[in-house]
């Protein structure tokens, strides 16, 4: 029987090590895992040369899917690597649970695209950063963003992303995405105040952090994009 020792020197297999076996294992090639995980060729290259030293969660999941190995033992070397190993080996923490991700992908866009989808029934058509998997039901008009600044600090840091539904009407409280005066998206907190004489809703785009301030749909034209209905936050980014 092996000891801890030899248990853990067989666990020390890089990422790309991996990678390589679990695609020689499951037959399919490079472009065909791309597909699957919804990124470029190019992306998906620098995990198996090195370049790429750990996944994200979503990227992790994904390739674990598409590869059909136990994503614990793809991003970390520990555990079994079928899929369906038992969560009683030591290897696994107790309160770990192997969890669907979803089929449907999610364009992730930037500010700029995003701002553009004001218009009734406008859907992303354009080329994304990348694509976010999802198990939740949404509509056809979903899209993703990236946070930039520190306007939702502390509960939305940069490098976080959410997922937004553009069929989704808000709720006092909600998180949404709208376009200012300018050409760009802005993420803020909903604040519904009205009425006006006019019959349009009058509302609040509010930060959460004190220093930015808040918008007011009757000092300039806001335009309600979408709805959060997803919060991602990647705790280490590759």
């Amino acid at each position: 029987m092996l000891n801890n020792q030899a248990v853990n020197l067989l666990n020390m297999s890089t990422l790309q090590e991996r990678l390589r076996e679990a695609l020689a294992d499951s037959q399919i090639s490079q472009s065909e895992l791309s597909r699957r995980v919804g990124l470029s060729r190019g992306a998906v290259s620098f995990w198996f040369n090195g370049v790429t030293k750990e996944l994200t969660a979503d990227n992790l999941l994904a390739a674990a899917q598409a590869l059909g190995v136990n994503p614990i033992w793809l991003g970390s070397g520990k555990g079994s690597k079928k899929p369906t190993a038992t969560l009683l080996s030591p290897d696994f923490d107790s309160n770990v649970v192997p969890s669907s991700i979803g089929a449907r992908r999610i364009p992730l866009i930037n500010y700029v695209q995003a701002g553009e989808l004001t218009e009734i029934g406008a859907a992303f058509s354009g080329e994304a950063l990348e694509y976010l998997l999802t198990d939740m039901d949404l509509s056809e008009h979903a899209f993703a963003l990236e946070i930039a600044g520190t306007s939702m600090f502390p509960d939305f840091k940069p490098g976080d992303r959410i997922i937004v539904d553009q069929e989704v009407c808000p709720q006092p409280g909600d998180f949404v995405v709208a376009r200012n005066g300018g050409y760009e998206a802005t993420f803020k907190k909903y604040r519904p105040r009205g009425i006006d004489e006019n019959g349009n809703d009058v509302f609040e785009l509010v930060p959460l952090n004190e220093d930015f301030p808040t918008l007011y749909s009757r000092q300039e034209p806001l335009i309600i994009i979408g709805t959060m209905m997803e919060h991602r936050r990647y705790y280490r980014r590759s």
